[in-house]
């Protein structure tokens, strides 16, 4: 069984930031890309940003330049630091991540509970 858990979310104005964080727990072997995905009410779920366990990294266009995801592998947890943020990242966030578990060779997406972040004056 496996377990992530993001905490960081809120409310901040224009041009405020906020870091997320999401820490994996469980039965874990290994764990490979992680990421972090958001769906505004009435959109779809959409990819902001992913890490590889090697580090490369890749982002959704509208975040370039203004959110920056890293990882620290010692303790299984994502971050998000989001700068300049704009109304129109107001959506639920969601972590994402690539494990395999001890009890398995196979490798399985798991998905974290979500936070919301809205981004208002």
């Amino acid at each position: 069984q496996v377990q992530l858990v993001e905490s960081g979310g809120g409310l901040v104005q224009p041009g405020g930031s906020l870091r997320l964080s999401c820490v994996a727990s469980g039965s874990i072997f290994s764990i490979y890309a992680m990421g972090w995905y958001r769906q505004a009410p009435g959109k779809q779920r959409e990819l902001v940003a992913r890490i590889t366990s090697g580090g490369s990294t890749n982002y959704t266009d509208s975040v370039k330049g203004r959110f920056t995801i890293s990882r620290d592998n010692t303790k299984n947890t994502v971050f998000l630091q989001m700068n300049s943020l704009k109304p129109e990242d107001t959506a639920v966030y969601f972590c994402n991540s690539s494990i395999r578990t001890i009890t398995t060779v196979r490798v399985d997406d798991y998905w974290g509970q979500g936070t919301q972040v809205t981004v208002s004056s």
